[in-house]
């Protein structure tokens, strides 16, 4: 499926981008305390994709890329171990796998003591949103999901240097996508590009709360809402198609950052929760229908 047919049955924009900070390498190792910055979760995520770090397809006519790097705690120095690194894109031909069971240019892999990761893929190519707009075409670019315990969840993305359309993006654009727009390099003859990320520390919610939000929540004119909690991020569905994830807060508030819904519950007596959902300057309120 490509992206347009999302976009063009959604209302809803599920983008987000936090602010970055300073992280500098001082010839031995990168040191800071200011994470990486997210971005897009799009339509598109699968979880359960399979461990593996060679995503090239028999046949592709792909340029092929590795892409590497390591997994930082928030000091910006100490590696993590255990974490799982997703990373899903189109093929060559602008397609995303959202159904097969290969789950083609998807995969993830564990990280060692080290914090490193290696992936062998193609690099993807640019794809237009909106059949009927210009304005729509997306840059090529490779999601990224980073978990593990202890630390936030990242859902991020990454871009190439001289892309076509990543000045004119707004989401590549943007600041806070600054230190994501990576330089290709070529050694040896293969084309690579080096993304190490830092995290932020997991601020943990109980079970006993996640089982008074999650759920389908009616947000009238038969549009419905589900929340679902997914390791220490809130998975959103609209009309049953995923499109952002956010994260805690405080104050019963979840964001994910440009252009993603900011969400509130309100907590009821009787163990009744409803929901404030505010998107493209709309208010829109839901009650909870269904609970897990």
């Amino acid at each position: 499926m490509k992206r347009r047919t999302f976009v063009k049955n959604t209302s809803f924009t599920a983008l987000g981008i936090s602010v970055f900070g300073n992280i500098s390498w001082n010839g031995k190792q990168f040191v800071g305390d200011s994470p990486t910055t997210t971005d897009i979760l799009g339509p598109f995520y699968r979880p359960g994709a399979p461990l593996r770090d060679n995503l090239v397809l028999p046949g592709s006519k792909g340029t092929t890329l590795v892409l590497k790097g390591v997994i930082f705690k928030e000091d910006g120095k100490s590696p993590v171990s255990n974490a799982l690194v997703e990373i899903w894109h189109c093929d060559e031909n602008q397609l995303y796998d959202n159904t097969s069971d290969k789950f083609n240019y998807r995969g993830g892999q564990i990280t060692k003591a080290n914090g490193g990761y290696k992936f062998k893929t193609i690099i993807p190519v640019p794809y237009k949103a909106d059949p009927a707009s210009e304005s729509s075409w997306r840059p090529a670019h490779i999601h990224m999901r980073v978990s593990v315990k202890g630390q936030q969840d990242l859902v991020t993305q990454i871009y190439f240097k001289e892309g076509k359309y990543v000045d004119t993006d707004k989401w590549s654009s943007s600041p806070g996508a600054k230190n994501r727009v990576l330089e290709i390099t070529n050694l040896h003859g293969v084309d690579e590009i080096t993304f190490n990320v830092v995290l932020q520390k997991e601020y943990k919610l109980s079970k006993n709360y996640y089982d008074k939000i999650e759920g389908v929540f009616d947000i009238g004119n038969d549009n419905k809402v589900e929340f679902k909690m997914n390791d220490d991020l809130l998975f959103t569905k609209y009309n049953g198609q995923l499109y952002s994830s956010l994260s805690y807060k405080g104050n019963n508030k979840f964001e994910g950052g440009l252009e993603d819904p900011v969400v509130e519950f309100i907590l009821q007596e009787k163990g009744e929760t409803t929901v404030n959902i505010q998107v493209d300057g709309k208010l829109y309120k839901g009650t909870r229908v269904l609970k897990y």
